[in-house]
């Protein structure tokens, strides 16, 4: 059991028989009374996401997830299907569960899937992705005076902003915690 002072982004636990990570959280103590911690919950069985708010001194149960590397091989688009790179097994993850992470799994990507008593609950994206860009619009020299940027659309249909020297064809480097340009390949 962990208190409810203790929830911070990232932290799974389980609540009335769910499996629950907080994707937000904020500590709030009010001049009179008990301290309350508002969190944002996302169901990681059904990809649901909740509000939820703890008064100060309540427990939760924490669990214990466990890790393998396992490589993306495709979706149908409903399932995405990937491989544990040791035993060659495939685990399927519906996409409502994946939520925003489909937008960086390109062909062949490595990632960390999260299990809990061996039911695949989740995975863990690297910190960058490397994406080929699919369309952009030109830049022009001269267009602005400083730290110019425009739309393009990588591999997966995701839409970015990048720097106007950005081509189609180009592969670039994406930040896949806040979706932005890092740098080109």
């Amino acid at each position: 059991m962990i208190g409810v002072h203790n929830l911070r982004k990232g932290v799974t636990f389980e609540l009335d028989g769910e499996l629950y990570r907080v994707m937000d959280f904020h500590h709030h103590k009010p001049g009179r009374g008990t301290a309350v911690i508002r969190t944002r919950l996302r169901n990681l069985r059904t990809g649901a996401t909740i509000d939820r708010t703890f008064t100060s001194g309540g427990k939760v149960q924490d669990i214990r997830l466990d890790h393998a590397t396992v490589q993306y091989l495709y979706n149908d688009g409903q399932m995405y299907y990937f491989m544990d790179s040791e035993t060659f097994e495939q685990v399927a993850l519906p996409a409502n569960v994946l939520g925003d992470m489909v937008n960086y799994l390109v062909d062949s990507i490595n990632v960390e899937l999260e299990t809990y008593n061996h039911e695949p609950i989740s995975i863990e994206l690297p910190t960058t992705v490397d994406m080929k860009v699919i369309k952009t619009d030109p830049g022009w020299a001269g267009d602005t005076a400083q730290n110019a940027t425009k739309a393009c659309v990588v591999e997966t249909g995701l839409t970015i902003q990048v720097p106007l020297f950005v081509n189609e064809n180009d592969v670039i480097r994406v930040d896949s915690r806040t979706g932005t340009y890092v740098t080109r390949v």
